[in-house]
């Protein structure tokens, strides 16, 4: 089984600011939450909460989307685009996304990309989390809860922040853009 991080590794960017940025677009309403989101941002720089609750401050602006589900199938009927190349030319069904981002976000492209597995932040209509955000360590034990017997044959990310899932895999690899090379590994399997 491959494992891949989503945002910046097979999506040219970062999906959740992208769709943030869309729904603004769309519904310039959002705006009037920015006080919150600041605050949100204010507080967790201060480590007065943790990278959970400060997302949950960011999300705050879906409360102003009516239907939820429409507006990200729309999103990715214009940012499917950005799903990268190399990426596609060696996706299988059996391939696990996992990502910081909003599960809500990405079933659709996975449904799309036929990838059946996704293990990413739960956050419901209102911006809440259930459970922790799927980061770093967190990323790992997600995936040990979801797979406990399963194997990673290759991992690929972005972000040395997810040496927790590199020490998992058979081979891990770090991705740069369309450049991909061996992990810079300490310690795990390597």
């Amino acid at each position: 089984m491959n494992v891949y991080d989503f945002d910046g590794t097979i999506y040219h960017g970062d999906s959740t600011i992208d769709f943030y940025l869309y729904c603004l677009i769309r519904r310039p309403k959002i705006i009037f939450c920015l006080p919150r989101q600041l605050g949100g941002t204010l507080a967790y720089a201060l480590g007065k909460c943790d990278k959970t609750r400060w997302k949950e401050s960011f999300f705050c602006f879906l409360t102003q989307i009516d239907d939820l589900h429409t507006e990200v199938c729309d999103f990715w009927d214009q940012h499917e685009k950005k799903i990268r190349e190399w990426y596609l030319d060696q996706k299988q069904e059996t391939d696990v996304i996992i990502s910081a981002s909003p599960a809500f976000l990405l079933w659709e492209i996975c449904r799309r990309l036929k990838v059946r597995h996704l293990i990413a932040s739960q956050v419901d209509e209102k911006g809440r989390f259930s459970g922790k955000n799927c980061y770093g360590k967190q990323k790992a034990a997600y995936f040990g809860e979801r797979f406990p017997q399963n194997s990673i044959d290759c991992f690929y990310s972005d972000s040395v922040s997810d040496q927790p899932m590199a020490r998992l895999a058979a081979a891990a690899y770090l991705v740069d853009g369309e450049r991909i090379c061996q992990w810079p590994f300490e310690g795990g399997k390597k």
